[in-house]
């Protein structure tokens, strides 16, 4: 049985609450989801605290669901390994990481389309993806021979060769273009910077 840790607990508990505040007070204060999304930097519509807002909304129930519970189900382990200081901060570089991949992507999709590299003004993402497949990503590094029982497809395999697979499905949908709306380069960051935060980590770049 999985035993919630405590930073796993409040982050889970602030993204659940983000959710429900935000779709209560939509109406009575404006205070909705699409202001705390990013949107692109030369948008009206940006605001620097979206650097960080973003990570903690969600479009709607499915969306909040399965990030949570992607959180709840690797969180726990790589905290005990890591300590809550240093899991904080590699669940919030990951975010950061998918967001800055997720940028660029759209500028060159942008650029490779209109043949300019103007974004639209209504161009905006949300979620907690990112630093999801960055736990995922860290969990498969260390934790490779862990079997994982997977909802969808209803299967079993090792760690290792899961993060494998998610992100070879996930390179190839942002490359076809397919199931638009979903950032699957912003997956695909949030996984690069934690590989990049772990190699350095094990050559002994740790401060923690």
């Amino acid at each position: 049985m999985i035993k919630i840790t405590e930073t796993v607990k409040h982050l889970l508990i602030i993204n659940i609450l983000m959710f429900f505040a935000t779709k209560l007070l939509e109406e009575p204060l404006g205070w909705d989801r699409m202001g705390f999304s990013l949107f692109y930097p030369t948008s009206d519509y940006f605001e620097p605290y979206q650097i960080v807002t973003h990570m903690f909304m969600h479009a709607d129930f499915n969306h909040l669901f399965f990030n949570m519970f992607g959180l709840f189900f690797f969180g726990p382990a790589l905290e005990s390994y890591w300590g809550s200081k240093k899991f904080l901060f590699y669940y919030l570089a990951t975010g950061l990481g998918a967001m800055l991949i997720q940028l660029s992507t759209t500028t060159l999709e942008a650029y490779l389309t209109t043949g300019g590299w103007g974004v639209s003004q209504y161009y905006h993402s949300l979620g907690a993806s990112g630093s999801i497949f960055g736990l995922l990503l860290a969990y498969g590094m260390i934790f490779p021979n862990n079997i994982i029982g997977l909802i969808i497809p209803p299967v079993r395999m090792k760690a290792k060769y899961m993060v494998i697979i998610f992100g070879v499905l996930e390179l190839v949908l942002g490359l076809s273009g397919l199931n638009t709306g979903i950032g699957h380069f912003a997956h695909l960051g949030g996984a690069l910077t934690g590989f990049f935060i772990i190699l350095f980590w094990r050559k002994g770049n740790n401060r923690w």
